[in-house]
């Protein structure tokens, strides 16, 4: 068999024979989740989007089942969302992902067998509890049941899963799982469930046999330097050392960006691939605004949360730069929704997640302003080519002082109107433009100078 390079994954969970990784047992506190799996406890594991939850599933899966003790079963329910409140039939699906997934691990057909059984001999509305005590009954080990997207499911249909879980709780583990995980974005107490006759019960309420709640942190700067030198073991090709601090000032860490931008300056760019060639913080930089740009699912993911009316609340406030006491105006759940989405940390103010999402939130909010604006360029380009900053600069003073209240109303943010006015402006002016590293830093140094005076007066 040929040998296949290994790559930076950007799309699903990692494969360690064709991804660089960091193991992902090492992502998790490994002797508090045993401990709580042989306290038989059922708890939830949260994180933002793409950040490593079923890479973790996965490992620790095939982890617990190469011990023998348990059996362990992971399965993703995500499908059931297109069933919406119909939660007799996410409840069907439910138990037939879970017993394919079983048959996996136990190599035979005895769970697709017991979900005829259930179907023929059981109201729908106790099909996973009956299957999950059914299943438990048959195995001669204590069975470890991971869900993962179980928030993809919503209003009926989640509360129904959730409440069949705890129908079965105090038969454990003889007649039921010794433990459940519960894997989404968010922790299932936030979750704020909208039933078909429009009653709001929350997570809390539906799930109160959860014990802990654990969240999957983003990759540290050991580990991004323990990633991207995977792949100048592999190739030979070199980083320079200050890439490093850049990359980890774009990302913090967020591992879909890391992996993104190792894929984007590694293979993307095709100059890149000749791996004598080493790697230069312009090239992280360029990277950077590739991913900016080309709005990959991830970002798009990003920007239809900004939608929210509960996000708005929150991200509105920062990027109109209020001062921190912004957060004692600001309800404690909507903030902790941002924080879950991977949008803000909890800082002394509270801010966007890191650089690359700081530089998508408002382009994406001013896309389509941007496309309403006209720029003649001529003037303000010196004879290189590159971008003449003070002349752009100054031209957008003037028209901000000329137009500023008919173009801001426009915008859904409007507290921060100012700064996405001159977000919506810039874009058009560097676009297929010499724009270098160098012209960015002197870019911010400029906006310091010009813009944050005009934005006070």
């Amino acid at each position: 068999m040929t040998r296949v390079p290994k790559f930076f994954n950007t799309a699903g969970p990692i494969q360690p024979d064709i991804h660089y990784n960091i193991d992902p047992l090492t992502r998790i506190d490994l002797e508090e989740l045993e401990s709580l799996i042989y306290q038989r406890k059922y708890f939830v594991l949260h994180a933002p989007r793409q950040t490593g939850k079923t890479s973790c599933l996965l490992a620790l899966r095939d982890y617990l089942n190469a011990r023998g003790e348990f059996y362990a079963v992971y399965v993703n329910v995500e499908a059931g969302q297109a069933s919406r409140n119909l939660k007799d039939e996410v409840s069907r699906h439910v138990i037939g992902s879970l017993a394919e997934r079983m048959r996996l691990v136990i190599q035979n057909d005895m769970p697709l067998e017991l979900v005829r059984e259930v179907v023929e001999s059981t109201s729908p509305s106790e099909y996973i509890t009956v299957y999950l005590r059914r299943l438990c009954e048959s195995l001669d080990r204590p069975l470890l049941v991971f869900i993962d997207e179980i928030d993809a499911l919503v209003g009926d249909s989640l509360v129904g899963v959730l409440r069949q879980i705890r129908a079965g709780y105090d038969e454990r583990p003889a007649h039921f799982p010794q433990s459940i995980i519960l894997c989404g974005v968010r922790d299932v107490r936030d979750y704020r469930i909208v039933l078909s006759n429009q009653d709001i019960i929350t997570g809390g309420s539906a799930f109160n046999i959860k014990s802990e709640s654990l969240r999957l942190g983003n990759f540290t700067r050991e580990e991004i330097r323990e990633l991207y030198l995977q792949h100048t073991a592999a190739t030979g090709q070199e980083f320079d050392e200050s890439c490093f601090p850049m990359i980890w000032t774009a990302t913090e860490g967020q591992p879909w960006l890391v992996n993104a931008l190792g894929y984007e300056v590694t293979s993307r760019m095709k100059e890149n691939r000749d791996r004598s060639i080493r790697i230069i913080p312009e090239m992280i930089y360029r990277a950077q605004e590739q991913i900016i740009y080309r709005r990959d699912t991830h970002i798009d993911i990003l920007i239809d949360k900004l939608r929210e009316e509960r996000v708005r609340r929150v991200i509105g406030p920062i990027l109109a730069n209020e001062d921190g006491e912004v957060e004692a105006h600001l309800q404690d759940d909507d903030i902790q929704y941002v924080v879950d989405m991977g949008l803000i940390v909890r800082d002394k103010p509270l801010r966007v997640s890191n650089a690359i999402y700081k530089e998508i939130i408002p382009r994406e909010l001013t896309w389509a302003r941007q496309q309403t604006l006209i720029q003649q360029s001529a003037w303000y380009m010196n004879p290189d080519n590159s971008i003449n900053m003070e002349k752009l600069l100054l031209d957008f003073q003037q028209f901000f002082r000329e137009n500023a209240d008919s173009w801001i109303e426009r915008f859904d943010y409007k507290e921060s109107g100012p700064q996405l006015l001159l977000q919506a402006s810039l874009p058009l002016a560097v676009e297929g433009r010499n724009f270098t590293f160098m012209d960015a830093i002197h870019f911010i140094f400029v906006v310091w100078i010009v813009f944050l005076p005009l934005s006070l007066s």
